[in-house]
């Protein structure tokens, strides 16, 4: 197949885009110019690469060739950066996008990649940890924090550490639905904060100390920040990460409703197996941070 690196690039912009048009804006093109690379692209792959859907959404076999048009971009990126002249600024930083959970990206991993933004331009995707690697299984991302240990194919894979969550409520939410403790059947009618519905954490610790099924009335909060301060007006318990919460139980204003109950979930890196000075930055920066923020995995 004789794949011009033009065509790439539209592949990439429309798939990322969503429409032709926002890619023709992205590569100062012309709609129908980037219909025509897409058009040249197909013809020297064989197949249908795209869905000419709103969104626009790859094929399967557009997929394989996605893959192959943000590695190239990666490279080029690299390789523009060492052929930089030293009077004038290097290569254009390469697109890295990356697949973080909430949990991390509110509190460790920030300020990790902001020491090497000059480096790389970052696409964060939000995703739960146990669901990021679909996202590279289809080539939305290059990288991602998971809970999964099992490499993804074409990805290599790293252990970073756990996160530690506690159930927490206020004080007053503790004393007034759990007066006697927090005992096996004594969840069932208690207000419960979930981020979403591919969030388990709480699921888990009913199933670890209620010992019976339990269907609480249930807020979803599909945000980091925005969680834990439901948790703190008393709108529920919740499952809370350590890292966020440390000044929180410290002063008292959030307890542990069920005394040192806790789950602590381990988290990998996973990455494409792209030899990518920008890429592996990327890799460095997240796995010395981690080093500081997480705990051992067990």
């Amino acid at each position: 197949m004789d794949l011009q690196l033009d065509q790439l690039r539209a592949l990439d912009a429309v798939l990322t885009e969503g429409t032709f048009d926002a890619a023709a804006r992205r590569l100062n093109l012309t709609p129908s110019a980037v219909s025509q690379r897409i058009k040249a692209l197909e013809d020297a792959a064989g197949r249908i690469l795209v869905q000419r859907s709103k969104p626009v959404r790859p094929t399967e076999s557009g997929l394989a060739v996605l893959r192959l048009a943000r590695q190239v971009h990666v490279l080029a990126a690299d390789t523009a950066r060492e052929l930089g002249e030293p009077d004038r600024p290097a290569g254009r930083p390469a697109r890295i996008p990356i697949a973080v959970n909430a949990d991390s990206l509110e509190t460790w991993v920030l300020p990790a990649v902001s020491r090497i933004a000059g480096i790389a331009c970052l696409e964060l995707h939000r995703e739960d940890e146990e669901h990021t690697t679909r996202l590279l299984r289809d080539g939305t991302v290059m990288a991602a924090i998971t809970s999964t240990a099992t490499p993804v194919q074409g990805c290599r894979v790293r252990p970073l550490g756990a996160m530690r969550y506690q159930a927490l409520a206020t004080p007053d939410f503790a004393q007034y639905w759990f007066p006697d403790g927090a005992r096996p059947g004594s969840y069932t009618h208690v207000p419960m904060i979930q981020f979403d519905r591919n969030d388990d954490l709480q699921a888990r610790h009913l199933r670890g100390a209620n010992q019976q099924p339990a269907d609480p009335p249930t807020h979803f909060v599909p945000s980091s920040t925005a969680f834990r301060e439901a948790v703190r007006l008393g709108m529920g318990w919740g499952m809370l990460p350590d890292l966020q919460t440390e000044t929180d139980r410290a002063a008292g204003t959030l307890v542990n409703i069920n005394g040192r109950a806790r789950i602590d979930v381990p988290l990998y890196w996973q990455q494409w197996k792209l030899d990518s000075p920008a890429l592996n930055a990327v890799a460095d920066a997240i796995i010395t941070a981690a080093a500081k923020a997480l705990l051992p995995v067990e």
